[in-house]
């Protein structure tokens, strides 16, 4: 990797944890929709179920560490702590992505978590577009073989990139080659956003190459053009990124859209995604899991006790969620209405 490529992964983390890059105006969308309590559940707390299969592995909740680093030191250690916590509850995690560590083997070990999470769902991880600029199935494969993944995210992230100085910004028929992944693969493919969401055609148009699950990654969590707003060396890049603040789907709706394109794939519901409520009001929306990154970047910049404090939290969050609505397990909660959230 270069000294430039790894200096952006170590912008990104800087950024993340010591600036304010939210929306400004937009939120992920959850808070227009509410549960009906319900004052008699039936049942006991310690009966809900919060387990779910996602991808052929079996989860204690339907929660997902989304992607986010790999490919310096400090983000080695990250996802490490990441990996473990997930190990000990029993959650999925998704690495960042690992054009680093194709193009230098040697930060490989950046992203190998497999020795504190062997039974983890574990996500491979590579940008999309990088199918436009020289990959193919043999290094999607690679990615998959190096940290022993159940299934590689290709990630979309087309607004990113042209903020970018160094951005690659050939999206054009990418469509196809992505097919061409799934078609090749072992492993299932999910496509994921960075945080502007999936609409409804370009869902459908996943589903027709063979896609097996989409993560929206909505706007309304951390905006990656304010990251990129603030990484500018000019003031022309810091204008045009600064313009981009409100851009995006709220995760909400993407996740409404993408089930309308998709309806028969799995959808995990991401972007802004910070308490069991959210995750419950998701799932009832009709996504299988929910991801979050900002959060577990934060907790892992301390600890490992910090994570499995915060997945602690999310968790009992969405327990207490389903007690409090009467809803015995995920699938059941997959078919609880939500009333629209006065104004």
């Amino acid at each position: 990797m270069s000294s430039q490529h790894q200096q952006r992964k170590s912008d990104h983390i800087r950024i993340n944890l010591q600036e304010d890059i939210g929306f400004k105006h937009v939120s992920t969308g959850f808070e227009r929709y509410r549960f009906t309590h319900c004052a008699m559940p039936g049942l006991d707390l310690e009966d809900v179920d919060t387990s779910v299969t996602l991808l052929g592995k079996r989860l204690a909740a339907p929660l997902l560490i989304s992607s986010m680093t790999g490919g310096t030191p400090e983000a080695g250690v990250i996802n490490q702590r990441l990996a473990e916590a997930a190990q000990a509850a029993s959650i999925g995690m998704g690495l960042g992505s690992q054009r680093a560590a194709i193009q230098n083997p040697t930060l490989a070990d950046t992203y190998r978590v497999r020795r504190v999470a062997p039974d983890i769902l574990l996500l491979a991880n590579l940008g999309a577009v990088q199918l436009n600029y020289g990959y193919g199935p043999n290094e999607c494969r690679r990615a998959v073989e190096m940290v022993e993944a159940d299934a590689l995210i290709l990630h979309l992230n087309p607004l990113q990139e042209a903020l970018q100085p160094e951005g690659d910004t050939c999206f054009a028929g990418l469509l196809a080659k992505i097919g061409a992944v799934c078609q090749a693969l072992e492993v299932p493919v999910v496509v994921k956003e960075v945080g502007w969401g999936i609409s409804e055609r370009v869902a459908r148009q996943l589903a027709n190459v063979g896609v097996a699950a989409i993560e929206v990654a909505g706007a309304g969590g951390s905006s990656w053009s304010q990251v990129e707003m603030h990484r500018a060396t000019d003031e022309l890049q810091r204008q045009v990124a600064a313009a981009f603040a409100d851009w995006g789907i709220p995760t909400a709706e993407s996740l409404l859209m993408a089930l309308r394109g998709a309806p028969e794939l799995l959808a995990i519901a991401s972007g802004g995604i910070r308490d069991g409520i959210q995750v419950a009001k998701a799932i009832a929306l009709g996504a299988t899991a929910c991801g979050a990154a900002g959060p577990f970047l934060h907790a892992a910049s301390k600890s490992i006790a910090a994570v499995t404090d915060l997945i602690a939290v999310l968790v009992t969050q969405l327990r207490v969620a389903m007690f409090a609505t009467g809803v015995a397990d995920i699938p059941a909660l997959q078919h609880t209405p939500l009333v629209s959230a006065a104004p």
